[in-house]
């Protein structure tokens, strides 16, 4: 074999590697641009969801030791806004915290379908019974109901899918935060309920998948 013979092998081999990287290449950058071009097609947008009105059977701190004792029923709705794309709920765990501390045990939301601009609504109780909480905390907790005012953080955990078409895709991780503001005292603006106060809130929730 020839020098010439071996330089002509050697560019064949090349060309070759090269149409094989353009093709590799080609087939990415196609693959992609179907994925961008779905994706301003269909315009994918996160669920709404709106924490409706809140039920309050039990509040109650004791300090020393520092105890919370905590009996909610709360409405929550959830809305699809997309006009192409269904949401699987597939896990939804439900909690109140005051102060970033979790103060009722997770309540499990049954799991659903939600089609194109569907709305979905829940009624869950959250009960905590006798939860430890920091001392801190317990002082905050007085002074704010002393005050008249307090925050409680309704919260949901969960996972989701979308559904376009028959295509469904892999499960994402759902992380709602629901502000409920509570009246006390002579600030309440709470419906009574025989022995439970029900306060209309009708809050937007912060949402991120």
């Amino acid at each position: 074999m020839t020098v010439k013979d071996c330089g002509h092998h050697e560019c064949h081999r090349k060309r070759l590697y090269r149409g094989i990287f353009a093709g590799i290449l080609a087939f990415i950058v196609l693959i992609l641009f179907i994925i961008l071009l779905i994706w301003l097609i269909l315009r994918p947008t996160k669920p709404q969801f709106i924490l409706q009105d809140a039920t309050v059977y039990a509040f109650n701190v004791s300090q020393q030791p520092n105890l919370l004792t905590t009996t909610l029923q709360v409405t929550i709705s959830s809305r699809n806004p997309n006009d192409r794309i269904g949401v699987y709920y597939e896990r939804l765990d439900v909690y109140a915290s005051y102060r970033n501390q979790q103060i009722t045990l997770p309540t499990a939301l049954p799991g659903a379908y939600e089609g194109h601009k569907h709305v979905d609504v829940w009624s869950p109780f959250l009960y905590g019974n006798s939860v430890p909480v920091a001392p801190y905390l317990a002082m905050s907790l007085s002074q704010d109901q002393n005050a008249g005012l307090v925050l409680v953080n309704i919260k949901i955990d969960g996972r989701v899918k979308w559904k376009v078409g028959t295509w469904i895709s892999g499960k994402y991780h759902l992380w709602v935060n629901c502000p409920a503001y509570i009246t006390f005292g002579s600030r309440s603006n709470g419906i009574s309920v025989g022995s439970a106060m029900k306060y209309q809130l009708a809050t937007s929730c912060e949402v991120d998948v």
